[in-house]
């Protein structure tokens, strides 16, 4: 399994650029940030680790961009992938998106991977005139324009939420895939959507039977004629016990997502430190 690091990153503690650059030199595989533009003060959304409106602390209100985020990173490493755990695409204009991350993955040597979601925060989408309950069919056509964008000379879409006529749009991303990974709840229509539209899953913090999904996963990527395996992260909310890892493995994960705290960068690189020496990774 590859080994990711998360940085829940805001305008406090150690810079991105600077975590992804330790990240790289200490053998992880990825760097993740994720996103949130804004957060409504009166809300009706309720969080998920709380249950209502209430939120675990203010680092919500005070995240970073994480495009801009990545493309610091990006100049200070080499290797180490550049992902969202995760990104709500919904939130920005699809055209200005796809611009964006195609430079990105353009910039980077063909380096980025998208981990989306569907927002949890219904507030927040409403503030950007997305329908709550159409959020998955935004998604989809965010998507697939994006894609159209990225992969074809005259690209074109005609959608519910998303039109634009032929047009050109360049730089295209090195990548010819970019890879789609789905952080959300799993359930039967989490997985239809994946098994449909996106390359993986990747699982919530609260997120439990992990590889009972992984195997609920895999039949509706294989009923839905997808071929190989779907693409499995697993955000990992506390330290898992060994048996867990060996399962995880066994069920095919393909990345461990482990997060790190938003503090000073002497804190942070003793933290991951530590973290590089417990999984034995080639760069410590």
């Amino acid at each position: 399994m590859r080994n990711g690091v998360v940085l829940f990153s805001s305008d406090r503690g150690i810079r991105p650029a600077d975590l992804a650059r330790a990240a790289e030199e200490r053998g992880f595989d990825t760097f993740y940030v994720p996103e949130h533009t804004h957060i409504p003060v009166r809300r009706d959304a309720a969080h998920p680790g709380t249950g209502d409106a209430t939120l675990p602390d203010d680092r919500y209100s005070r995240t970073l961009d994480p495009w801009i985020s990545l493309a610091t990173a990006a100049q200070v490493t080499s290797r180490i992938r550049l992902s969202t755990a995760v990104a709500l695409p919904v939130e920005s204009d699809p055209i200005t998106l796809a611009k964006t991350i195609a430079t990105l993955d353009h910039l980077s040597g063909g380096r980025v991977d998208i981990g989306a979601g569907f927002g949890w925060n219904t507030d927040e989408l409403e503030d950007h005139h997305v329908p709550a309950d159409r959020r998955r069919t935004v998604l989809r056509e965010y998507v697939e324009a994006m894609r159209a964008l990225w992969t074809q000379d005259e690209a074109a879409y005609d959608g519910e939420f998303v039109s634009f006529g032929p047009s050109w749009a360049n730089p295209k991303p090195v990548q010819p895939h970019i890879p789609l990974v789905i952080g959300a709840g799993g359930g039967p229509r989490t997985f239809r959507w994946i098994a449909r539209h996106a390359d993986g899953w990747m699982t919530t913090p609260t997120q439990t039977d992990i590889t009972g999904h992984i195997e609920a996963l895999r039949s509706t990527w294989t009923a839905e004629g997808r071929a190989g395996v779907p693409d499995i992260r697993v955000l990992i909310a506390s330290r898992p016990d060994p048996a867990d890892l060996l399962a995880w493995a066994e069920a095919g994960v393909s990345e461990l997502i482990w997060g790190v705290p938003d503090k000073a960068e002497d804190e942070v690189l003793a933290h991951l430190d530590r973290l590089a020496e417990r999984l034995a990774l080639a760069g410590t």
